[in-house]
């Protein structure tokens, strides 16, 4: 079993920190795992994004070749890294702030505002993924990666921004 996700965005979204968290997470769920990151030398705003291979075996290249799962949070993230990496996979935009042809658009940062912050928009799509994932990292193994990853003070918010990114995922299935 091996999975490839990329992530991307700007910097400011928390996009390396997302990616930084599955690769933990999917450790801690027992697999062999592999984070990279790419973004400009903008300290905010410029195009970012994290690469996450995790398996079941040893990983002999660390960069996504084929992604399952790639994940846009902004346009120019969208437009610079979901091109490259493979066809057929499933491609997941923030409907408010990507335009994209073929691709499950969810309110990514809408929920996260809801919830009480458009800070979390990066866990609530780490919601989405782990309940996309299936069984192969546990909630309760992602939201403790997440609780373990976040400034202290903010665990509730990052646990209801888990938990709304999950149920985004159930929403979505459930009308396919």
């Amino acid at each position: 079993m091996k999975k490839e996700i990329r992530i991307c965005g700007f910097g400011g979204q928390g996009i390396v920190l997302a990616g930084v968290i599955l690769g933990d997470a999917a450790v801690r769920a027992g697999f062999e795992a592999v984070q990279t990151q790419s973004y400009g030398p903008e300290a905010r705003g410029g195009a970012a994004r994290s690469e996450v291979v995790f398996a079941s075996a040893p990983i002999d290249f660390p960069r996504v070749l084929a992604a399952d799962v790639t994940v846009a949070l902004s346009q120019p993230g969208y437009d610079k890294f979901s091109g490259d990496g493979g066809a057929g996979g499933l491609v997941v935009v923030d409907r408010d702030l990507v335009q994209a042809e073929s691709a499950l658009a969810l309110p990514f940062t809408k929920t996260a505002e809801d919830v009480g912050h458009k800070i979390v928009t990066n866990i609530v799509m780490l919601g989405f993924l782990c309940a996309q994932l299936g069984e192969l990292i546990p909630m309760d193994i992602m939201e403790g990666t997440v609780l373990a990853n976040v400034p202290k003070g903010t665990e509730q918010l990052n646990r209801q921004a888990l938990k709304a990114g999950h149920e985004l995922y159930t929403e979505n299935t459930r009308r396919a």
